[in-house]
């Protein structure tokens, strides 16, 4: 029967914790002992790997091609029981051993299972006995790489025009354009993305609109890439008759529970794309392309509101024609605004106002005095000139 009867590593915080660049993982590992035991040595070592592996089968003799890729983010080591060449002997019972260690303050890559690769970090302990194989046990944690979509960069509109003629047997049916736009590039998961687009279809058949969020992994491995396509939400619009034309005012597609972008990884990323398609039966589809982000840091109300509003206004433009009538209104006349009582209270608190002595200005420190001046109300607007000219004067010419 072997003396270990427990062997476990616990880290501190949730379960579900997860780390950024720059913190501190620590825990301790338990290590329960039926009967006392010499040890030589127990360490502890922390690692981050990015890992890219498939095969390819190429040429008709089944020769398969290994394509293979390895990135080291960090890797810390801490001894618990250090090898002196002797060994310790610890007795029955239980024994705790706690470590801990800073994760580099370099940016770390978040976390990442895909098919061809992955993005791991773990904590790994290594216990050396005499005449007995090394016990090793692991414990995997979570990274997250942090994405402030409130960037300018992420904040920016994302517009675009695509247009297609639809031909089937060298027979032309008219022609199909597309134009979307959102308000920004940069979301979070949980959002609603308002899609603004406008469907003109040219074409002698009916289309159907459509609206798709990929998400794209590549995997780069010894100059070859391997990329893996997969629709995360849909969107379908209504019908668009021939001739006929469609508008999106807004149309809202969810973004579901899915991993951030991954960017800044030399052999693994993780892209997501707005693509807004149109199914023309006969022919193949039209797709624009909008760029997305998903990040890690939700946008700041007031810069939610701002981008809201100003994508609201650059689309659509009819505001501008309300903001100035063509006829202007004559101003209001000032009875109607100001009573004739609080005119007269007004005046006599000018005039009744008693002289500011300023003999002793020089002799104050120097500050900025801003002096109230008080109008007159301005004369009732009337459309007749008070002051006419006379009928038998002649009218004075302008360039004399």
């Amino acid at each position: 029967m072997s003396s270990i009867k427990s062997f476990i590593v616990e880290l501190e915080g949730p379960p579900d914790a997860a780390f950024t660049c720059g913190e501190v993982v620590s825990g301790h590992v338990v290590l329960e002992l039926r009967r006392e035991t010499n040890i030589f040595s127990m360490k502890v070592q922390g690692r981050g790997v990015a890992t890219v592996h498939w095969l390819e089968n190429r040429g008709m003799n089944a020769v398969y091609s290994d394509y293979t890729s390895k990135l080291t983010y960090f890797r810390k080591r801490q001894y618990l029981i250090r090898d002196n060449g002797e060994t310790t002997t610890l007795p029955a019972g239980r024994h705790e051993f706690p470590f801990s260690f800073q994760l580099p303050e370099d940016t770390l890559v978040t976390s990442f299972e895909g098919k061809h690769g992955s993005i791991r970090y773990w904590v790994k302990v290594k216990l050396h006995r005499p005449w007995a194989p090394v016990r090793k046990i692991k414990r995997e944690f979570t990274v997250i790489e942090p994405i402030d979509i409130n960037t300018p960069t992420f904040l920016a509109p994302q517009a675009g025009t695509k247009d297609k003629m639809a031909r089937a047997w060298y027979r032309n049916f008219g022609q199909v354009s597309v134009t979307a736009k959102i308000d920004r590039k940069g979301y979070t998961p949980g959002e609603v993305i308002p899609v603004f687009a406008e469907f003109d279809n040219s074409t002698s058949r009916s289309i159907v609109p459509k609206a798709f969020i990929t998400q794209t992994q590549t995997f780069i491995a010894r100059g070859t890439m391997k990329q893996k396509h997969s629709v995360v939400a849909t969107l379908c619009g209504d019908i668009v008759s021939a001739r006929c034309r469609e508008t999106w005012h807004g149309r809202a597609i969810k973004i579901p529970p899915v991993g951030p972008s991954i960017l800044q990884c030399r052999i693994i990323k993780v892209e997501y794309m707005l693509k807004v398609c149109v199914d023309v039966p006969g022919t193949s589809k039209l797709c624009l392309e909008l760029p997305l982000v998903i990040g890690t840091i939700p946008l700041h109300p007031f810069g939610s509101r701002t981008s809201s509003i100003s994508s609201h206004y650059s689309l659509n433009l009819d505001w501008i024609h309300m903001a100035i009538p063509e006829q202007p209104e004559p101003p209001p006349d000032y009875s109607s605004v100001v009573t004739e009582e609080e005119a007269e209270q007004q005046n006599n608190a000018v005039s009744s106002q008693p002289a500011e002595d300023l003999s002793g200005i020089l002799e104050r420190p120097l500050m900025a005095f801003v002096q109230e001046f008080r109008f007159r109300p301005p004369p009732v607007y009337s459309e007749i000139d008070p002051n006419p000219q006379p009928i038998n004067m002649r009218p004075r010419c302008m360039t004399c």
